[in-house]
């Protein structure tokens, strides 16, 4: 069989179970580029100069559903009205596009939207600090739409310990702790993507639903405190939860790490964030890689990481997450959100069947929302909604 009839299986694979990403910064790319001026961003029609993301380009990658990431970062001072005015963005855009993209807040939803032929859409909320310490704040922004949150971001937390900062609460706090019961009573899941390891099995002790890893790979293949430790990944058996490997490739090729720390210093050395994609900073990128050569991951080194994500975990409990629109570069053969169908042509040639695709791509994904809700179902007849405050718990 050659490649081209591998992308043929695959494309005919993905119009029957079509991909759930588990993260894409559309929103915050809109937020940054364009301050939520749609019609200057249309993506009902190709926007490749500026973004990975348009709805041409989902369609033709096999998107199914996407949960469209409410990021802001951690370091701003009102970053709870932020992450309201990019769920606002999210809203607006299902208005703007309801051929196309079907409002999803669950697992019957995403079903209901396939059958249609639209992109289900879902939000998750990327760290803990656009709570501000309040369950009240949780429940508001479950109540918006808001079906996964990831513990931290980059930063550290007041309660829990995120992967690239230093250690501060050992894990979770026992206000953390109660975070994560708090979702389990909702029915949002807890993403431990971007958290330490520490936290990572503090949730897991914690929890009573089934987690997510929204968009990351595994550690044992590449060596970033991004990525998931083996011994995480092989709680997810019992947890029920689901690792979706992530794209970027600073988090899955050694090569890129190195460059990538340098690369980010130039930025911030020129006075920017070093995870600005505005056009300035890219042009520092781009002047910086002209000098030093970046390393190129490819789609095979993401089937790599699946690999060996399926080794340890086992196929059912492993999804996508690619992080377009939130990352400078992307791998060879998925530059944006029409690569998709490279990625299980890829796993196909590499002798993964049609019915272990249906579960990395769909149901997966599909299968841990619901079952969060069904955690969810069973808690709200017993628990009552927590009042418990960080001070109260933490002192």
């Amino acid at each position: 069989m050659t490649t081209v009839s591998f992308l043929d299986e695959a494309r005919e694979l993905l119009r029957e179970f079509p991909v759930v990403d588990g993260h894409n910064d559309l929103p915050y790319a809109l937020r940054e580029q364009v301050r939520y001026d749609l019609a200057a961003r249309d993506i009902a029609v190709p926007q490749n100069a500026h973004l990975h993301t348009d709805l041409p380009r989902l369609r033709e990658g096999g998107v199914g559903a996407q949960y469209w990431s409410v990021y802001v970062r951690s370091d701003l001072p009102d970053a709870v009205p932020a992450t309201l005015e990019q769920i606002d963005c999210v809203r607006q855009l299902l208005a703007r596009y309801p051929a196309d993209l079907a409002p999803a807040l669950t697992a019957a939803d995403m079903e209901t939207a396939r059958a249609e032929g639209r992109i289900a859409s879902l939000m998750g909320a990327e760290g803990g600090h656009s709570i501000a310490n309040s369950l009240g704040t949780l429940r508001g922004l479950y109540a918006l739409g808001v079906r996964y949150m990831t513990l931290t971001h980059n930063d550290n937390n007041d309660w829990a310990d995120s992967a690239t900062d230093e250690p501060a609460a050992g894990g979770l706090t026992a206000f953390g702790r109660e975070v994560v019961r708090e979702m389990n009573r909702l029915g949002m899941l807890v993403d431990l993507s971007h958290v330490a390891p520490t936290t990572m099995r503090d949730a897991l002790d914690a929890t009573s639903a089934p987690v997510i890893f929204s968009h990351s790979s595994s550690r044992a293949v590449c060596d970033h405190p991004r990525n998931i430790p083996d011994d995480v990944l092989e709680r997810l058996p019992g947890n029920g939860g689901v690792a979706m490997v992530t794209f970027v490739p600073k988090f899955v090729l050694q090569a890129a790490v190195d460059w990538t720390s340098a690369a980010d210093e130039n930025l911030r050395s020129h006075g920017f964030h070093h995870l600005d994609t505005g056009e300035e900073a890219m042009k520092l990128h781009r002047a910086f890689e002209e000098r030093n050569p970046r390393p190129v991951a490819t789609v095979s080194t993401v089937a790599d990481h699946l690999d060996h994500m399926r080794e340890v975990a086992g196929v059912d409990h492993l999804g996508i997450g690619g992080d377009y629109d939130g990352t400078a570069f992307t791998p060879d053969g998925l530059s944006d959100v029409s690569g998709y169908p490279n990625l299980v042509a890829e796993l196909l040639e590499r002798g993964w069947s049609s019915a272990d695709l249906a579960k990395l791509t769909w149901q997966n994904a599909v299968r841990v929302l619901g079952a969060a809700e069904d955690v969810a179902h069973g808690l709200q007849a017993r628990r009552a909604p927590s009042n418990a405050t960080i001070g109260e718990l933490d002192g």
